[in-house]
């Protein structure tokens, strides 16, 4: 007997938090927070970015753009804040939301580079992950990255994801380069081992992630 399955139902607007992060809904404001803590670290941090990111001006667009998606109920964006000092201090979120076949991207992360290799990325996908699962009841979340970015890519493998295969020649980069994504997933019968993969890195003294 086939089992029947009901679309996902995903609320706005949403905050998780953890002990060292909160992502919270992203606002209008936040463009001039994110641009304030990433102006220094724009080739580090968007070099692997399809869409342009160098001026406040792009920052003003993509919240604006972010802010109209999850009006519409397309995405579930966020800004990344550091609890302990109140800073924003990146963005990621729920994309490509698939509620008919219960299925969700986590994308569109980044982080200023301080508080790279922190726990701050470690707890972001764990709450992120655990939201989906056991919430929203997601059976499949997906990843995605350029080819040729091998730290993300083994940063997506670090929390317990299967790299599933290549899309040649997916995307028009806004260089002009023609990218390779590579897509990974977590499935909902993989998810009890990645809960307890996160939850373990998170425990570590000094929990270190990419």
């Amino acid at each position: 007997m086939s089992a029947t399955w009901s679309p996902l139902r995903i609320e706005f607007p949403l905050t998780l938090e953890g002990s060292v992060v909160r992502l919270e809904p992203v606002r209008l404001d936040h463009a001039a927070q994110l641009w304030q803590v990433a102006r220094d670290h724009l080739d580090d941090i968007f070099r692997w970015f399809p869409y342009r990111m160098r001026t406040r001006e792009d920052f003003d667009g993509l919240v604006a753009k972010a802010s109209a998606e999850q009006e519409r109920g397309e995405s579930v964006v966020f800004a990344t804040v550091e609890k302990s000092s109140g800073r924003v201090i990146g963005s990621t979120r729920f994309m490509n939301i698939d509620r008919a076949n219960r299925r969700v991207e986590i994308g569109s992360t980044w982080i200023a580079p301080p508080w790279q290799r922190t726990a701050v990325n470690t707890e972001a996908k764990y709450l992120m992950l655990r939201h989906a699962f056991d919430v929203w009841g997601c059976i499949r979340v997906e990843l995605k990255t350029d080819a040729l970015n091998e730290k993300s890519r083994n940063a997506i493998l670090r929390i317990g994801a299967k790299q599933e295969g290549t899309l040649r020649r997916h995307v028009i980069t806004h260089t002009g380069r023609v990218r390779d994504t590579v897509y990974f997933s977590i499935l909902d019968s993989e998810w009890a081992d990645a809960k307890s993969r996160l939850r373990r890195y998170l425990d570590e003294p000094h929990s270190r992630s990419q």
